[in-house]
């Protein structure tokens, strides 16, 4: 029987020119066929274009169980070039343990901290590896790697990560152009803090088979051979399988991991999948699964979460570059959060409740944004933010994705020179939208409503139970529509809109419980001081005495629409 292989799958993440690629190149022992810069513009431009994968294979630590076997790395070797943060995200999903390489000489820069942001997001365990020692004099060498140490910790304090191990080594010494004779400094250290990190990644056959594919190529005679790794489920040699890009379904001729052949692979394996001939210039990466099981959406309802180091407000109707499983394109967000009374409410995980009511927002609720500042400037206490919040996506075009997957949403047009982070937040594919008319199919059994405040002033009393109420709607308003609404005065009654009066606007309230008298009072002192006032000039006198006593009674008017009812319908709980 051979022996167990235990597969970890390991981001290398980092800006560019840190040597991620220089870093791969020395942990690994077989070079997969897209390692180490395969495109001729990588090499020719010395920089990772694509994901590249490679491994490193060593002995089972103890920790991962008795009996011989081999644990498997599978290195991911990220681009770090700003523009390409789309494939990093991409990578990023595939990742069980993530290595942030760091140029020692440099320390933290814009992209390690965007890199830093999505091991965050998609990642359980990371190691630092300052990387390019060779550069510092020998002399200083080891107080300025224990200095650039200290500052990596600081940084790290308040992210999961905190306390990982940081490891300095040198990859490629003398740089790219020196002879391949030169030795690595520090890489046997690294494999054993790897591996002292390796864990038991949960792992499941079952479920529908899905796989990223990165690189697509073809064999004269065989095939076509697509290869990345699988997220769910599992594939056996002869399984059909289907190109949802390509709307074709292929049978499995034959497979291999890292150049030996298998007949079966599964969750978090990188493999090869051998399927009949087709054109591999269509599908340089994407997605296959199991036939019918991927579902095409041309919106979604996701969970989410503003990713902190993000500047600014996240706005309804803003637009985002959403990667969504392997693929970026534009959407527009629209945010949402529970009723006020549910902010505190738990909220079941990755499912969403079509029967609850939620409030629509104008942008994403968190500390720094807008009612907050007005709060602190009100000396009120802090402004209570819901424990979840939602958006509603719509994309530009139509993507292929499974439900409950990774969503990020960027400004990937942000100057790349501008030393910010472009990552604004992060959530969970709830629901797709699969038929292109959702607006009318779909968006209606979305209770998002608007919270709509009306104020308008009583302009006289008609008798003890009604009084003519104005500024509350426009002259071209139809009043009709509002009649039956319950209005509050400023003074305490409750009425309701009774019908419209004239033609300017104005409108009739019926008080049930009856005017009370102190209001009456007030209301036709009011009246009285206008008609006086109409008779002359008023005196300076006649004019103060009335802004006291006549303070004008006004009428507000509460009401809920929700934004996806056709019938633009007011309720009133």
């Amino acid at each position: 029987m051979a022996a167990r292989v235990l597969n970890v799958n390991v981001g290398v993440l980092g800006h560019i020119d840190s040597g991620k690629t220089a870093l791969a190149r020395a942990l690994s022992t077989t070079g997969s066929t897209a390692a180490f810069d395969r495109a001729p513009q990588s090499r020719a431009r010395g920089i990772t274009l694509d994901l590249g994968f490679s491994c490193l294979r060593t002995a089972l630590p103890p920790q991962l169980g008795p009996g011989p076997g081999e644990l498997q790395f599978t290195l991911v070797d990220c681009p770090g070039h700003a523009s390409l943060i789309r494939t990093i995200i991409g990578g990023a999903q595939i990742i069980d343990l993530m290595m942030l390489v760091i140029d020692v000489t440099k320390g933290m820069q814009t992209q390690s901290a965007e890199c830093l942001v999505i091991g965050q997001i998609a990642c359980q365990k990371m190691v630092v590896v300052l990387n390019k020692i060779d550069l510092l004099p020998e002399g200083k060498r080891q107080s300025a790697i224990e200095k650039m140490t200290k500052k990596m910790q600081k940084t790290l304090e308040n992210t999961k990560f905190c306390g990982c191990p940081i490891v300095a080594v040198a990859a490629k010494p003398g740089g790219p152009e020196a002879p391949e004779s030169e030795n690595p400094l520090g890489v046997s250290e690294l494999i054993e803090v790897l591996k002292s990190q390796a864990y038991l990644p949960s792992r499941d056959p079952s479920g529908h088979f899905l796989m990223a594919v990165d690189h697509c190529f073809s064999i004269k005679g065989q095939g076509t051979v697509m290869t990345g790794t699988i997220l769910s489920g599992s594939v056996s040699l002869g399984d059909n399988v289907e190109i949802p890009a390509l709307k074709v379904t292929k049978k499995v001729k034959s497979m291999q991991m890292f150049h030996t052949p298998v007949t079966y692979a599964m969750q978090g394996d990188r493999v090869g999948v051998c399927v009949t001939q087709f054109d591999p210039k269509l599908l340089e990466r994407g997605l296959i699964c199991t036939p019918d099981s991927l579902h095409t959406i041309h919106a979604a309802i996701i969970s989410l979460k503003k990713i902190q180091y993000f500047k600014g407000a996240l706005q309804t109707k803003a637009k985002f570059h959403i990667t969504v499983g392997h693929e970026t394109v534009m959407g527009r967000v629209m945010f949402f959060s529970p009723a006020p009374a549910d902010f505190n409410e738990e909220i079941q995980e990755n499912v969403f409740d079509f029967e609850k009511d939620y409030l629509y927002q104008e942008e994403y609720l968190s500390k720094d944004s807008v009612s907050s500042e007005e709060n602190k400037e009100n000396d009120q206490a802090e402004v209570q933010l819901p424990k979840q919040q939602w958006a509603l996506l719509e994309f530009e075009k139509p993507v292929t994705c499974p439900k409950l997957c990774l969503v990020i949403g960027s400004k990937l047009d942000t100057d790349i020179h501008a030393n910010t982070c472009r990552l604004a937040f992060h959530g969970v594919l709830l629901q797709g939208m699969e038929d292109k008319n959702y607006t009318e199919t779909f968006l209606p059994k979305l209770k998002v409503y608007k919270l709509k405040h009306k104020e308008g002033q009583v302009e006289r009393v008609m008798d003890d139970c009604s009084v003519i109420g104005r500024s509350l709607f426009k002259k071209e308003t139809n009043i009709q529509i509002f009649v039956g609404l319950r209005v509050k005065l400023s003074t305490g009654e409750d009425g309701i809109i009774d019908g419209g009066f004239g033609q300017s606007g104005k409108f009739k309230i019926r008080i049930p419980d009856g005017l009370k008298p102190d209001t009456k009072m007030l209301l036709t002192a009011a009246s009285k001081k206008k008609s006086k006032g109409g008779k002359g000039d008023m005196t300076k006198e006649d004019e103060s005495s009335r802004s006291d006593s006549a303070q004008p009674v006004t009428i507000s008017l509460l009401f809920k629409r929700y934004v996806f009812d056709t019938q633009k319908k007011m309720i009133q709980s």
